[in-house]
């Protein structure tokens, strides 16, 4: 327990030297929030992946593919969702969204590229996109907070709340210091920890069982039911757990956090080469993340809490010094996520709320620690949100990552893609969005058609709704023009 505790301490204290390295290096918000626009294909790649997936992706997935067998066919089916979501985000999103944002008016954050967009000279889509931030990604870091609190009370036996309080106070440290750039390479550091021990634990677990045989065996007298690919559910193929697992796909158009490493890669000609290497980072890290789940239900059948079965296994298998390295694949996770939704939320107070309510400029210093002090006070409310032992890490997940999807998701494609988009339907599809999302994700337990993964309706109704206000409306010349000029072959400024 000493041996772990050590290596958890020296992995933290990088991290946080990391921060205090960029902390000299930020002086105004497009460094605080985008690192000056000047990431490599490399750590872009590395930070978008492992800011994406959070402890989710070795406590949620895991946890949710331990329980055999309709849990196992959610996680594969949410896995290939996210895969494929993934692909294409990376394959039309990245390059045209990290143009356009510098042809509008040189945005650095989501809701400004809306607001310049469009040319919304009444910010509503700047008041409208904050406030949908801040509500999701409260719910989003909270789930993170909760993963770390799971994470301490396993590894050390800390009680919940101080777990939850130590993660937290190590995320806001490093994230309010350095910022963008300061996240970023924690971000690829983590990635790469997360990479490899994901791939560790199956393979030494397979090793210790006797290969995939024995590990059927044990499953087979667990349950009668065979580990079908497709969900059942009373002798036909379960469309809706299906079409909730794919729909986790839909989400990767309106991630705040993920979209803002494609708006600051150095050219937009280097993400060819970042998609290569998410999607190989993806692919591996998704599917071990689900053998965890399975393999770790025939290694250790009788956990109460399926969402421990990586720190389990680690438990079980290494000794401490190695063991405290995987285990620090879960800080990694939580980190990384972490520390970058909160820099989004704190770009949409300082910069989409108070610099826009209180008429602040937004140069300089100032502003930077508005959005630091607002890292601590979003940190906090968190904290609070996240105090309930009892909460889901797939859940909480699951909810904010649905409505980000919705609100933003579909508004972000037609922003990029069509060019008859007008202000008005963009602000009746974000609204429509997150409302259809919210009030779905409330009505789950109805079963149903409500049992479908909320982000569905929510993302069809917005977009639906885009399409037919924008075509009840009129075109400005100006936002035509500029659409087009975007398309133009680009020039590095």
């Amino acid at each position: 327990m000493i041996t772990i505790a050590i290596v958890f301490i020296i992995y933290l204290a990088l991290m946080v030297a990391i921060g205090f390295k960029f902390y000299s290096k930020t002086s105004d918000l497009n460094d605080y929030f985008l690192g000056g626009r000047n990431l490599g294909s490399w750590l872009t790649a590395l930070s978008a992946q492992a800011s994406d997936m959070s402890g989710w992706l070795l406590i949620g997935l895991p946890g949710t593919a331990y329980v055999i067998y309709a849990g196992t066919s959610e996680a594969i089916w949410t896995a290939i969702g996210l895969v494929i979501g993934t692909y294409l985000n990376w394959l039309f999103v990245a390059k045209r969204l990290r143009k356009y944002t510098e042809v509008s008016g040189d945005s650095i954050t989501i809701p400004d590229f809306f607001e310049n967009r469009f040319k919304d000279k009444k910010h509503i889509l700047r008041i409208l996109s904050a406030v949908f931030i801040m509500i999701f990604f409260l719910v989003y870091t909270s789930s993170q907070f909760s993963a770390a609190a799971k994470l301490f009370s396993t590894v050390f036996g800390l009680n919940y709340v101080t777990g939850l309080i130590v993660g937290a106070a190590i995320i806001v440290s490093y994230t309010a210091l350095g910022g963008f750039s300061a996240v970023c390479w924690t971000d690829a550091i983590q990635g790469g920890i997360m990479f490899f021990a994901l791939m560790a634990i199956p393979f030494m677990a397979l090793y210790e069982m006797g290969g995939i045989g024995e590990v059927s065996s044990r499953l087979a007298e667990l349950t009668p039911e065979s580990l079908g690919f497709f969900p059942m559910k009373n002798g036909a193929v379960d469309s809706m757990l299906l079409a909730s697992g794919l729909g986790w796909g839909l989400g990767y158009f309106g991630q705040p956090h993920i979209l803002t490493r494609f708006m600051a890669i150095q050219s937009p000609d280097m993400i060819r080469k970042s998609r290569i290497i998410a999607m190989i980072w993806v692919i591996i890290t998704l599917t071990a993340a689900v053998a965890i789940g399975v393999i770790g239900k025939a290694y250790m059948p009788d956990l109460i809490d399926g969402e421990t079965i990586y720190m389990a296994m680690i438990d079980a298998m290494f000794p401490d010094i190695i063991a405290g390295i995987l285990l620090t694949a879960i800080l990694a996770a939580i980190m990384s996520t972490a520390s970058s939704q909160l820099l989004v939320t704190a770009s949409s107070v300082s910069r989409d709320l108070y610099a826009l309510l209180f008429k602040k400029s937004t140069e300089g210093t100032a502003i930077v620690w508005v959005s630091r002090i607002t890292v601590l006070v979003v940190s906090l409310i968190a904290i609070a949100l996240a105090l309930d032992a009892n909460s889901s890490v797939f859940g909480l997940v699951a909810c904010a990552w649905g409505g980000f999807g919705a609100a933003f998701g579909p508004l972000l494609l037609f922003s990029l893609f069509w060019k008859r988009i007008t202000l008005q339907g963009a602000v009746a599809g974000m609204i429509t969005g997150g409302v259809v999302d919210l009030l779905w994700y409330s009505m789950k337990s109805h079963g149903g058609v409500f049992a479908v993964y909320e982000i569905i309706p929510g993302f069809i109704a917005s977009a639906a709704v885009i399409v037919i206000v924008s075509l009840c409306t009129r075109l400005p010349q100006e936002i035509a023009d500029e659409f087009e000029e975007s398309k133009k072959p680009w020039a590095q400024k």
